[in-house]
């Protein structure tokens, strides 16, 4: 027997929210009811997906459209926090989907919390936790052990060695990497195609090879 897909709102219309809604076409337990977007007019189309509305209608889409997920397609790390918490805050009964796309390499004994974006190519090695709410793009490699915190992000590319632990809202720009059993503190950012070689401490902006202390940064700082 055929399973029913679950149906599926997607929060957000960006060229993020294409590389998503593309992972979701390809998974077989879903099916994309529409985008929601607080800027873009309803009848916009993302990859022939309309919006369908804003925030302020997810109750009634949720009353429409029985058992709906949802998945906030936003980058930025800090965003994608502050939306999350509006919608838990207004809708504590929805639940989020995961979007890992079929191409994607996962190894034994890997955790994959909610809200979670793996992309094509991506590889995450044995033992490895990923938190809720996180990205891990395209082509990027996790190694062996380790901990990709909530609302994180891996840019493509990027590559870590094992037992790297990444802090809560830091973000690992494009082809940077990170040695064995380095530690990126809270809300970091590692700038592109840097080498990290000793850890990161909380609210800093590393670049270079290797990658050096450039300044600290603030909450929510934008950095895409």
């Amino acid at each position: 027997m055929t399973q029913e897909k679950r149906p599926l709102i997607i929060i957000g219309a960006s060229g993020h929210a294409k590389v998503i809604v593309d992972i979701f076409e390809k998974m077989a337990d879903f099916q994309i009811v529409g985008l929601i977007d607080d800027k873009l007019e309803m009848g916009n189309q993302v990859l022939s997906h309309s919006v369908i509305g804003n925030t302020e209608t997810i109750a009634s889409l949720l009353l429409i459209h029985k058992n709906c997920l949802a998945f906030v397609a936003i980058g930025d790390n800090w965003t994608r926090h502050l939306i999350v918490n509006k919608l838990t805050e207004s809708h504590p009964e929805l639940e989020f989907a995961s979007a890992i796309h079929p191409s994607a390499q996962i190894g034994k004994d890997v955790g994959i919390g909610k809200g979670v974006a793996i992309m094509a190519g991506a590889v995450v090695n044995s033992g490895t936790k990923i938190g809720d709410f996180t990205i891990v793009n395209t082509k990027a490699s996790l190694d062996h052990d380790c901990l990709l915190s909530p609302f994180s992000s891996l840019a493509p590319g990027t590559t870590t060695g094992g037992n790297v632990k990444i802090g809560a809202f830091s973000a690992v720009s494009i082809s940077a990497t990170i040695l064995h059993g380095k530690t990126i503190g809270t809300h970091c950012v590692v700038g592109a195609g840097s080498l990290v070689v000793k850890n990161v401490n909380d609210f800093e902006l590393v670049y270079g090879l290797p990658a050096k202390f450039i300044r600290k940064r603030d909450v929510g700082e934008r950095y895409l």
